[in-house]
């Protein structure tokens, strides 16, 4: 019998963390969760955090739990959402608890760059998608407030980055985390100096970048004395969850889409090269790294986020609702009645999401939907429109054809959603793994300590160790005709 290695992944999204254990027998992986633990915004004042510290002492003990348990692991690994980061001071020190990306200080902050950065220059140096939480947007702003916080700053570490260090005491920037913030420059792999000196960014506080896959060091002595982990490895896996997700792609065709499904919808391709064009900055494109040198080139869509809104707004009035209910609500409330773009300003920060996408539908003209499912109907209706809007700009700009569309993460469990993907794509629709970012951290885990010799034996051990569905294209005609509607109403 094949000795069984165990690998711990510890994934944290913008609702929740959790610690994954893997374990790998030579041929199929397995996956445990054993700690699970809530995430989100802490509001001081004005301003939207995140409790770093608290999120710290929750990896811990899922670290802890994972060594009483299991014994021995190999590895640990951690990737979070993008874009937030951390200030240190000369001494290593946190100078603060890292900023929300939906913070209201980046207002204002797109159109201010601009004039400092044209547009145009700005993505040829960074060939990333313009939006206003992008690190290079927050730190902007910090400059134009004069920062206490940022004038002592001596090094920026993104959220895995700033977690990884006080793991190991190392302070080392992730590349796919680092490309996630528009200030990495895709085709040079080096920071983008030029630009943000332009906007008054210091750049040394910008540090050394790793590869996904490189070890970073092991344990602190305190650290393996809380958790009883001594000698134990730290790798980065693909700091940015979205990289790992899509390194967990069940593909075995060449010619195919991604989406990484959960509060953010990340709808892709893998390429060898960066397209950095007038066409891809027309339709606002972004080149982030990928793990084994490649480059995701995708669209960030607002996902579930719409309807996780939706359900907290309700909540808040004490109608507390399971997705299961409002999905089950949605399936049966008229199909193709009104249309919200999904990545309007509208719908960015956290709110009454229902009156605002029942705002927008009066506003363009529609039928405005007046109960919870109908609401919701147009919500996951609109995120399969734009689904269909960015595959057809994918194909487009990369001369690349896709025969599928694998989508994988949380919002796979959406049987609703995923069967409007494929009616609105006209195409297959395969969805799986499910906990995709959890898989590929520990397939960049395993690659790192030397279980497997390449992405593609990963994958290979995706597809024999996860369950996937298939959804097939229904009603085209009715969905053609209703796309048509759907491009009028789009930002």
């Amino acid at each position: 019998m094949a000795k069984t290695t165990n690998y711990l992944a510890l994934d944290l999204g913008a609702e929740s963390g959790r610690a994954i254990v893997g374990t790998f027998d030579g041929k199929k992986l397995v996956l445990k969760e054993l700690h699970r633990f809530p995430n989100g915004p802490v509001k001081v004042g004005q301003r939207m955090h995140w409790d770093a510290l608290r999120l710290f002492a929750e990896m811990k003990t899922g670290l802890k739990k994972a060594q009483e348990i299991y014994g021995k692991l190999e590895s640990l690994g951690i990737d979070t959402w993008g874009v937030d980061f951390g200030l240190l001071d000369a001494q290593g020190e946190l100078l603060g608890n890292p900023v929300h990306y939906r913070d209201a200080r980046t207002d204002g902050m797109v159109e201010a760059a601009f004039k400092r950065a044209p547009r145009a220059a700005f993505y040829r140096a960074t060939g990333i998608q313009f939006m206003q939480l992008n690190s290079v947007f927050q730190l902007f702003a910090l400059a134009q407030a004069q920062s206490p916080q940022l004038a002592a700053a001596k090094q920026l570490l993104f959220m895995p980055d700033l977690f990884n260090y006080w793991f190991t005491d190392r302070a080392v920037i992730e590349r796919t985390i680092a490309s996630t913030s528009q200030c990495l420059d895709p085709k040079s792999g080096k920071w983008a100096t030029a630009v943000l000196k332009k906007l008054g960014i210091p750049t040394q506080i910008l540090g050394k970048i790793v590869e996904p896959g490189a070890v970073i060091g092991s344990l602190t002595a305190q650290v393996a004395e809380e958790t009883g982990a001594k000698g134990l490895k730290v790798v980065a896996p693909g700091g940015h969850d979205t990289a790992c997700a899509v390194a967990a792609v069940p593909a075995a065709i060449k010619n195919y889409a991604y989406l990484s499904s959960g509060t953010w919808s990340l709808m892709g391709m893998e390429l060898d090269k960066p397209v950095v064009t007038d066409a891809s900055l027309k339709y606002n494109f972004t080149n982030e790294g990928g793990v084994c040198d490649t480059i995701r080139f995708l669209k960030n869509i607002s996902g579930l986020w719409l309807v996780q809104e939706c359900r907290r707004t309700w909540a808040a009035r004490g109608e507390e609702l399971d997705y299961a209910t409002i999905t089950k609500q949605a399936a049966a409330a008229p199909s193709l009645s009104a249309f919200v773009d999904p990545n309007h300003a509208d719908f960015l920060t956290a709110g009454d999401m229902p009156a605002r996408i029942q705002k927008f539908c009066k506003r363009t003209g529609q039928k405005v939907p007046k109960t919870k499912g109908e609401i919701i109907r147009v919500a996951l209706e609109s995120l399969a429109m734009k689904y269909r809007w960015v595959l057809e700009r994918l194909e487009e700009l990369t001369g690349q054809k896709a025969e599928v569309l694998h989508i994988v993460g949380g919002g796979t469990q959406n049987k609703l959603l995923n069967q409007l993907a494929a009616n609105a794509v006209g195409r297959p629709v395969i969805t799986g793994p499910i906990e995709a970012t959890a898989v590929g951290n520990i397939l960049m885990q395993m690659l790192a300590t030397k279980k497997i010799k390449s992405l593609a034996e990963g994958r290979k051990i995706v597809r024999a160790s996860f369950p996937t569905d298939t959804y097939k294209p229904q009603t085209a005609a009715a969905w053609d005709a209703a796309y048509q509607r759907f491009l009028k109403i789009q930002g």
